[in-house]
């Protein structure tokens, strides 16, 4: 039922309430599935509960106890999800580590989570073996897949296997305001922050969102991003099993238009890249085809006054794009960072719904989001209930510090008081980012505080605008703009390109040129001239440098910004 575009949806007090109300619910439904080959290869609702509570007593029979930390590590997978499950309804304090870290990254957060307990994939095991006696706190080693169990090294399919598992009414009690999850953003020795939140976070966050962007239980979930991240594991783990609908881990990145055929998903989160380069390929896709290129343009404007009209032929018009992707998508939904709303636009304008939506691991995560009929494509969307936003300190055009406040604001960072005072003030939390809040309410963000260039006329340039319109050119693949000081100028707008080799190839064999380094220079010259004469003088890019790497980028997909400036 809908009331004032929200719906209504059940009140849940903790995760343990979320799974064993979802396995009443929908017993025999299938929740969570591997594509990859796996121990465990799927798992309905109610064998996830039972999975659960056999994985949970053999967790205390080992000895761990209430409250202890317990990481874990390893690929998307049907056992991830039981593991981090197990660890929220037996009242452990559960520790998501980023698989895609080195192997001193990895060591530190073990170390600063004061974990008792590390639940794994067989990919870690010669580290633990190698590492097991620098972890004081470490008593118990839990493999994911076979190996060899000895000393304080367990499998957790022989844990399920032998043990008895246990009655609802021998769970513990869930203190939902209590630390019960330790997200940490950096793995850096000394400077690893663990963001630290609640059941009550978690739960307040999923209530807020389902009732902004309904869920229905025939939802298929395709898993794609790391699922130790918030956005994925809120998003696309807790927020399926609270609906009761299913999530399907994806083999890798590279094959994710071939398991969407195989599951056919209703729901993709996704981060910008990926966006972008699905767009791309549609593209692509469509000049390949001569006759089907020119009449795209008059159908694309055909169908949007159609719409306009109540009239909706897209998903009919564009069946082939659609069944490219499984032929079933219901949403397309983007966050980590900042998506170009010409890709939003675009994806549109093919019949594809697109939701937008904002938030940080430190709000657990999401704080604003557009609706499927209340929208702006180059908008973060409206706060979700519950949610409080403000504008710090806006300058003459509203733009400021973005501050948030809500029942999903984190409990504070692990074990650093400090870090915590300078990010909160009378329970509102600064995010960090520069935005503004139109009329309506829509939040709309320019880009990071630490990234903004002061112009010479004091103007505030945001990188991330710039790059949005950069990577919108055929021939650029991914961007970065930055300040650089200049022995002549000062300090100058840069930017480094890393280019798209397929559309200079395309170029080469259209056109019969040898493309060479010169011609790269020259086609990207020109295109950041025709860019520059569009944007404020302030704002002009003066010089750029092409790029013989992708960028360096974190598991979410986002460009490490500081580790490819040079010195």
């Amino acid at each position: 039922m809908v009331k004032n575009d929200l719906y209504d949806v059940p009140h849940i007090g903790s995760l343990q309430d979320v799974l064993i109300k979802s396995a009443q619910k929908y017993p025999d439904k299938l929740a969570l599935e591997d594509l990859n080959d796996t121990p465990i290869p799927s798992v309905t609702y109610s064998q996830l509960l039972k999975n659960v509570l056999k994985f949970g007593t053999a967790l205390r029979n080992l000895g761990v106890k209430e409250r202890a930390k317990v990481a874990i590590i390893g690929e998307n997978r049907v056992q991830w999800g039981i593991a981090y499950l197990t660890c929220v309804c037996f009242n452990y304090v559960v520790v998501p580590i980023d698989r895609k870290l080195s192997e001193s990254e990895i060591i530190n957060i073990i170390h600063e989570s004061d974990a008792e307990a590390i639940i794994y994939s067989s990919e870690f095991h010669p580290l633990f073996l190698e590492k097991s006696k620098i972890f004081r706190k470490m008593k118990f080693y839990i493999c994911m897949d076979y190996i060899k169990a000895e000393n304080n090294f367990y499998t957790m399919i022989d844990l399920l296997f032998s043990s008895k598992g246990c009655s609802l009414d021998n769970l513990p009690q869930i203190n939902p305001e209590e630390l019960a999850v330790i997200l940490f953003t950096s793995g850096t020795l000394g400077k690893s922050k663990g963001v630290m939140l609640s059941q009550k976070n978690l739960t307040s966050n999923l209530m807020s969102m389902v009732s902004a962007f309904y869920i229905y239980p025939e939802d298929r979930f395709l898993s794609v991003l790391p699922i130790h991240h918030t956005y994925e594991c809120t998003c696309g783990f807790l927020c399926p099993i609270y609906c009761g609908a299913s999530v399907h881990y994806s083999r890798s990145l590279k094959t994710i238009v071939e398991d969407m055929q195989k599951v056919h998903p209703t729901i993709l989160l996704g981060v910008p890249l990926l966006y972008d380069k699905m767009y791309r390929g549609i593209r692509k896709a469509i000049q390949e085809k001569k006759i089907t290129s020119i009449i795209i343009s008059p159908l694309i404007t055909l169908t949007n006054i159609l719409e306009g009209m109540g009239i909706d032929l897209k998903r009919r018009l564009f069946k082939e794009i659609h069944e490219k992707f499984g032929g079933s998508i219901r949403a397309f939904i983007t966050g980590g960072a900042k998506q170009d709303p010409v890709i939003a636009k675009g994806l549109r304008e093919f019949g594809f719904t697109f939701i937008q939506g904002y938030g940080l691991t430190e709000t657990s995560p999401i704080l604003t989001l557009n609706r499927l009929n209340n929208f702006r494509d180059d908008s973060a969307g409206l706060p979700l209930p519950g949610v409080e936003i403000k504008i710090a300190n806006p300058d003459s055009e509203g733009n400021g510090e973005i501050w948030a406040k809500g029942p999903n604001i984190m409990l504070g960072y692990y074990k650093n008081e400090k870090a915590t005072k300078e990010v909160m003030e009378n329970g509102w939390f600064k995010t960090g980012d520069i935005g503004h809040v139109d009329s309506d309410g829509f939040l709309y963000i320019n880009g990071r505080k630490k990234n903004v260039i002061i112009s010479k006329s004091g103007k505030n340039v945001y990188p991330e605008e710039i790059e949005d319109i950069l990577n919108r050119s055929p021939f650029i693949l991914e961007s970065m703009v930055y300040a650089e000081q200049d022995s002549k100028h000062g300090e100058i707008i840069k930017a480094q390109i890393y280019v798209d080799a397929e559309a200079f190839i395309e170029l080469s064999e259209k056109e019969n040129i040898q493309i060479n380094e010169q011609v790269i220079q020259e086609i990207i010259r020109k295109e950041i001239q025709n860019i520059n004469k569009n944007l404020t003088p302030f704002k002009r890019i003066q010089d750029f440098i092409i790029r013989d790497k992708e960028f360096e980028k974190t598991t979410a997909q986002k460009i490490k910004r500081y580790a490819n400036v040079p010195e």
